[in-house]
């Protein structure tokens, strides 16, 4: 309890003397006022992290006291003492904001108890209390970058689902598109912050441990379950689950999965009781349902039932706008991460990022930064920092290629092949790599064909 500050609100002098003398002992600041009217002064002026209030005190009783007490910082501790306790006013007390309840007489050692075990509950509920605002602030919807006409829409539908009671979304969009960023950003930003967020990958487990994982499962419902195990669904009461790749999940478990959604209740393996929750369901994959479902590899009512508010994510390569504030995003959080100081990206290096495709999306363009600036020191990505594969296509093979209607009567394939390689060669430098790369052929079937040409020195 050592430098704790106690305000102690009783008429009892003794009382007041004699806890006092034994908390300075303690190492604890203290205050004490012998009434209700004194007590909100007191409040302001000492600031208290834990405050004694007697039951009986002259003027305002000690429940009027704490009603005021609470309303001006619900924070703050409280500790009711009488010497006239019923279960009646103990309840009151409590529903008022009173954390626990002693009876007079009570010892030192009875009250140093109730006191160290408040503390402590208080400092674990601000320690959740501030990893749940860390955990907002990391996946908050600030948190995804865009500043595109499609990321714009984006935003707003996040909002909208957020502060609906919607509970089943469907999130589309190519891999590394940033599909759990917006699941984590629905739940964060929503009333079911404080609850759980659950995800799991429909397409990484084998059926039978993907239900048990999902639904749960009873003591003995197969031959290692030892012990009766909750599943996401039963965890993440009034929070979210993010089914992740549902276009893997099997026409089994698209089944039960629909009745759980239809219905909100589940079975656990094994049990006939049946359990029900309260979660938003959110779906997503990168593959196409609609065509999924035209092969009857996906269940059309699952479909529908799923896609009650579809939100798409495009790719990459359809918001080029975006890739310079996602590049600079980027450079923030690897310079700080890795102790760099990486300024900007050169105009050269810029557009020939924004020429690529990104088949990777968002993904590919974090991990080739993150790799940059682990390997280089530079203050400045440049052209020549990128990796061949992204700086070729840039230079894409329609640059390289003749236009067939310059191709003039009696031009020979030999000669156009000849004609094909030179362009390469002079678009790349001389470089051999990447000219390869350029006419989708290796490296020695390009040397080959140069020696055929008289092409090497």
């Amino acid at each position: 309890m050592n430098n704790h500050r106690i305000l102690i609100v009783d008429d009892d002098k003794l009382v007041t003397w004699s806890l006092s003398r034994d908390f300075e002992r303690e190492g604890c600041q203290i205050k004490t006022v012998g009434n209700g009217e004194s007590a909100l002064p007191a409040l302001r002026e000492f600031n208290p992290d834990l405050i004694l209030l007697d039951l009986r005190l002259p003027g305002i009783d000690g429940l009027e006291v704490l009603k005021q007490i609470k309303a001006a910082d619900s924070d703050v501790i409280v500790i009711m003492m009488t010497a006239y306790a019923t279960v009646e006013t103990a309840v009151q007390a409590v529903k008022l904001g009173a954390l626990d309840f002693i009876k007079k007489p009570f010892t030192f050692d009875e009250l140093k108890i109730i006191i160290e075990r408040a503390l402590r509950s208080r400092s674990l509920s601000r320690e959740v209390a501030n990893l749940r605002q860390h955990i907002k602030q990391k996946y908050g919807i600030h948190n995804i970058i865009g500043v595109s006409q499609q990321m714009q829409e984006v935003f707003a539908l996040i909002r909208k689902i957020a502060q609906s009671d919607a509970t089943t979304v469907l999130i589309t969009g190519e891999s590394g598109t940033g599909k759990d960023l917006v699941a984590r950003a629905i739940h964060y930003e929503s009333r079911r912050a404080p609850f759980p967020y659950m995800a799991i990958n429909c397409g990484s487990l084998p059926d039978t441990l993907l239900e048990s994982e999902l639904f749960g499962h009873e003591k003995g419902a197969f031959t290692d379950a030892r012990t009766a195990k909750k599943g996401l669904l039963e965890l993440a009461n009034k929070g979210t689950v993010l089914l992740d790749e549902i276009g893997d999940a099997s026409l089994s478990l698209q089944v039960k999965l629909l009745r759980f959604m239809e219905e909100k209740v589940f079975k656990r393996i094994g049990s006939t009781r049946d359990v029900e929750v309260d979660v938003r369901i959110i779906a997503a994959t990168n593959r196409n349902l609609e065509q999924l479902v035209a092969e009857r590899q996906f269940r059309e009512d699952l479909y529908f039932r799923l896609k009650v508010i579809p939100l798409h994510l495009a790719p990459l390569r359809e918001r080029p706008e975006d890739i310079p504030v996602l590049v600079k995003h980027f450079i923030d959080k690897f310079n700080k991460e890795f102790k760099k100081n990486v300024r900007q990206v050169s105009p050269e290096a810029m557009k020939i990022l924004k020429l690529y495709r990104w088949p990777g999306n968002i993904r590919e363009l974090r991990n080739m930064l993150e790799r940059i600036m682990i390997l280089e020191n530079d203050e400045t990505i440049s052209s020549r920092h990128l990796p061949l594969e992204i700086t070729l296509q840039a230079e894409t093979p329609d640059e390289v290629l003749p236009d067939i209607t310059e191709i003039s009567a009696g031009t020979s394939l030999h000669g156009m092949e000849k004609s094909l390689i030179l362009k390469a060669l002079q678009s790349t430098g001389g470089n051999q790599s990447r000219a390869a790369q350029l006419l989708h052929i290796s490296r020695h079937a390009l040397r080959y064909k140069m020696k055929k040409y008289h092409l090497l020195e």
